[in-house]
Formats: C-alpha cells, sequence, structure tokens
C-alpha cells in the first residue's frame, strides 16, 4: 500500500500542530503552512477548511490513507455511541498505534514498519498487519526471535522517560504489554476536533 514518504515536517506545518506519530520533534520552527506564502496567509478560515485540517491532522497521525479513513468513519458512525468518540476508539486500537504507545518505537511509522516486518506478535501468535484492531485484554509483545535486536533497546532506551497511557501495562524488560482497557479519549497527544471530521464526511458518505 503505498505511504506518504516526503518531508513529515511539511505535513505538521500544513496543519499548523506537531503531530506526534508522524515525527519526533515537538515544536515547529516555522509555524504556518509551507509555500512562498504561508507565512503571509491571515485570512480567517472557512468552516470547510477548519474541518478539513482536522481531518488532515488524524490522517496523517495515525499514518491512514484516505479511502481506508473513509473506512474508519463509516464503521464509526454505525457503532452505538458518539460518532466522534468511535472513530478515535477505532484509530487508536490499532497495532502499529499501541505499539508505538508502548514505547517500541519512536513513531508511528516506525511502528508500522515493526509489524509490518514481523516482529511482533498478538496473543502468542506473529501479527503483521498494523491495522489489526487490539481489544482489551489481548497481550502485544516481541516475538522470542526478535526480543535482542539492538534497534529495539536503543528505541526503549530512547523512549524510557515518555509517559505512557493508563490503559497500556508495559514491561520493557519482557518487552510485552497488555491493552487493559480501550483507549481514552484524554489520551490522544495533541489537540483533535473529532466531531468536525464526523461532520467533514456527514454529505461525502
Amino acid at each position: 500500500m503505498a505511504r506518504y514518504r516526503g518531508p513529515r515536517l511539511k505535513k505538521c506545518r500544513a496543519v499548523g500542530t506537531v503531530l506526534p506519530g508522524l515525527t519526533t520533534r515537538t515544536t515547529l520552527d516555522r509555524p504556518f503552512p509551507p509555500g512562498e506564502h504561508g507565512a503571509k496567509r491571515r485570512r480567517k478560515p472557512s468552516d470547510f477548511k477548519i474541518r478539513l485540517i482536522e481531518k488532515q491532522k488524524a490522517r496523517f497521525h495515525f499514518g491512514v490513507l484516505e479511502k481506508q479513513f473513509q473506512r474508519y468513519v463509516r464503521r464509526a458512525s454505525r457503532m452505538k455511541g458518539p460518532s466522534g468518540h468511535n472513530l478515535l476508539l477505532l484509530l487508536q486500537s490499532r497495532l502499529d498505534n499501541i505499539v508505538w504507545r508502548m514505547g517500541l518505537a519512536v513513531t508511528i511509522s516506525a511502528a508500522r514498519q515493526i509489524v509490518v516486518h514481523g516482529h511482533i506478535e498478538v496473543n502468542g501468535k506473529r501479527v503483521d498487519r498494523p491495522s489489526f484492531f487490539v481489544q482489551p485484554g489481548d497481550v502485544i509483545s516481541v516475538r522470542e526471535r526478535s526480543a535482542n535486536k539492538s534497534f529495539l533497546d536503543e528505541t526503549l532506551s530512547t523512549t524510557a522517560g515518555l509517559a505512557r497511557p493508563t490503559w497500556i501495562e508495559f514491561d520493557p524488560a519482557k518487552k510485552t504489554g497488555k491493552l487493559i482497557s480501550a483507549p481514552e479519549r484524554g489520551d490522544l497527544p495533541f489537540e483533535l476536533n473529532e466531531n468536525a471530521i464526523i461532520e467533514f464526511y456527514s454529505q461525502k458518505l
């Protein structure tokens, strides 16, 4: 499946905020859209643009392509409860996001690569699908044959000081974690108006 491989900070500048799943940077040196006239654009954004930016934030952060993202929106709309909340639950329950939140990767893009290369098991079975839906009670671990990979130890050393969400239980020594409850909206590491995303698609799907 095609993935964006261009400048990541360019995407962050386009939506006006740092996206932790896309880059390890914590601030934007130039917090305005890229391009020759990016710094001069000061017009009040339309409602459509506001909704578009919120949608793009979620897409870029979680690394989901447009058609796949639309499927998540449709599924969230069919579930019981607020569609925006359901959408975030589905996105945050992706295996690549869980691997990232455990600290086994510095970005979701890196976590996706770890999963695709077959280094991760869920409940003792190898899973190489980044979009795999992790449910409460599932145990996520590094495969035994991959446990001694130096890049994993280096990453864990880098992410050791980062706070992990309360809904994940993780043992760095064993490189094993468990989803103890459904992901919480409050643990999303950047500002997002999920209801604007649902409004963006309300007349499109």
